[in-house]
């Protein structure tokens, strides 16, 4: 049979090499936690991603909104009222079914986009000031990779 056996020691180090990367991992909620400290005082992170995904992905029903954040439908339609009270996203009548409701962005939703934006921003820049723009462009490549595995 070719190839090299896999020893004992190469197993371990390839697991501890897994195990570092989710406690990297969960230390990235520190810092989803951290921004989240730059969001205004009336829009929390769940209205926030809830703008996000609408901006990402046009409008769409509260289902595909409650699949896309990866979150039960009852707590998107909370996140739902609060930003629809807020006037940051329409719900309109789908046309295609009645009963169902359509939501979208409205033009106070895009500014407070590019508000929560430049907060995001500005708070990465200032985290990030002493890193050299290579590292920066690396960070994004792999975690751009990371995403498209899962």
């Amino acid at each position: 049979m070719g190839g090299s056996p896999v020893t004992i020691q190469a197993v371990r180090a390839a697991r501890g090499t897994y195990e570092e990367l989710a406690r990297q991992l969960t230390g990235i909620g520190a810092v989803k936690r951290d921004l989240a400290r730059h969001l205004p005082p009336d829009c929390p992170p769940g209205a926030a991603a809830v703008l996000t995904v609408l901006e990402r992905h046009g409008e769409m029903r509260l289902s595909r909104l409650a699949e896309l954040m990866a979150v039960d439908v009852s707590v998107t339609s909370r996140h739902v009222t609060y930003v629809a009270d807020h006037g940051w996203i329409a719900r309109e009548t789908d046309p295609g079914d009645a009963r169902c409701r359509i939501l979208r962005l409205t033009p106070a939703g895009v500014a407070l986009l590019a508000d929560l934006s430049a907060r995001y921003t500005g708070a990465l820049e200032r985290a990030l000031a002493d890193w050299p723009a290579e590292d920066i462009d690396v960070l994004n490549t792999l975690l751009a990779r990371l995403r498209s595995s899962f």
